[in-house]
């Protein structure tokens, strides 16, 4: 168990491990995920919605039968990496994210391909500005950070929504400009396959706690 100066748990897991648990909580997500998208979009009759209500109700108190009360982010152990479990961007275990899978380059940028369908839905057919928000905020911090390895949280960040971001697949592009001290500048895109929808600019602050670690190092 690791102990950080904010007070967050750690544990670290191995890389079997951390893909037997995914194994297991993944797909129940992504059943929710589904579930989600149904309810959104069905037009069953009235008797046929009352019958899934208590069905899901009766899943629903199964599942809150033990609540969980681990951590909720684990290090994993071959990547050094935190494993963000509900994160809404990116946790496997929250059917809220879509979820974005990180890809990290040699260079230091990252990208995520992923979908996002009905249930992110702001105008008619195209993803609402907040998602769009929370998706770059998301991959400038995850640049910003190295991979979530060094803690540096958003301080600002600034988007150009230069069009409607359709519903459906999407790709969100991260780099980081440059670092001046405790703050690092990165940019970021949202795209569809007509090019970028989204613009962003982030400023991300390394804590005041981490700055007193770095200096002891």
């Amino acid at each position: 168990m690791k102990r950080s100066e904010t007070g967050w748990d750690w544990d670290v897991v191995s890389a079997e491990e951390h893909d037997r648990l995914e194994g297991l909580y993944a797909p129940l997500a992504q059943a929710v995920r589904n579930l989600i998208a149904a309810t959104a979009q069905t037009g069953v009759d009235e008797a046929t919605l009352r019958a899934a209500q208590a069905a899901i109700e009766e899943v629903t108190e199964t599942l809150e039968g033990r609540p969980y009360d681990g951590p909720r982010a684990l290090l994993h152990e071959s990547t050094g990496r935190p494993v963000l479990l509900t994160n809404p961007a990116v946790g496997w275990r929250n059917p809220v994210a879509p979820p974005m899978l990180i890809r990290h380059d040699e260079d230091g940028s990252c990208w995520s391909d992923f979908t996002l369908g009905m249930i992110y839905e702001g105008p008619p057919g195209l993803v609402h500005g907040g998602i769009c928000a929370l998706v770059l905020d998301h991959i400038l911090g995850e640049v910003a950070s190295g991979g979530m390895v060094e803690p540096r949280f958003t301080g600002t960040i600034t988007l150009k929504y230069l069009r409607g971001t359709p519903l459906g697949p999407l790709r969100a592009e991260a780099f980081v400009e440059r670092t001046e001290g405790y703050k690092t500048y990165a940019r970021g895109f949202l795209k569809d396959a007509q090019g970028t929808t989204v613009e962003a600019d982030g400023v991300f602050i390394m804590p005041s706690w981490a700055r007193g670690a770095e200096a002891t190092a």
